[in-house]
């Protein structure tokens, strides 16, 4: 996934490029089950992690990370890209490239002062 580098090149820059292999290791891994885990469209967050109770007549009933239970139509929710994307510095590579991930996987590496991101294209 990301490459090793020696990162000590940045100098004191380091720190807001890429978190250690230990601590990328314990972020990671964690457990998944990706047939639970969606996003869900969330008024205040703009979607909000939520695992799957129910599936039913293009609707699904889940329970969001807030503790609330919604409904809401197939089509609206966005499948969850596994832990071991968490953090993850080129965008492209995750397995699912929806808002809600790239949203998600932003969110998640400003709140840990981790400031570069890569969106190459191949």
């Amino acid at each position: 996934m990301d490459k090793v580098v020696d990162l000590s090149i940045f100098g004191e820059a380091a720190l807001y490029l890429r978190n250690s292999p230990a601590q990328l290791k314990e972020i990671r891994n964690v457990p998944f089950d990706s047939k639970k885990k969606i996003w869900v469209p969330d008024k205040k967050e703009v979607y909000i992690e939520a695992e799957v109770k129910e599936r039913s007549n293009g609707k699904i009933i889940a329970e969001t990370v807030a503790g609330e239970t919604v409904t809401v139509k197939e089509g609206e929710a966005q499948e969850m890209n596994p832990p071991k994307f968490a953090l993850v510095e080129d965008i492209a590579m995750l397995t699912h490239l929806n808002e809600a991930s790239v949203l998600h996987n932003l969110r998640q590496r400003y709140s840990n002062w981790l400031i570069y991101v890569s969106t190459r294209i191949a």
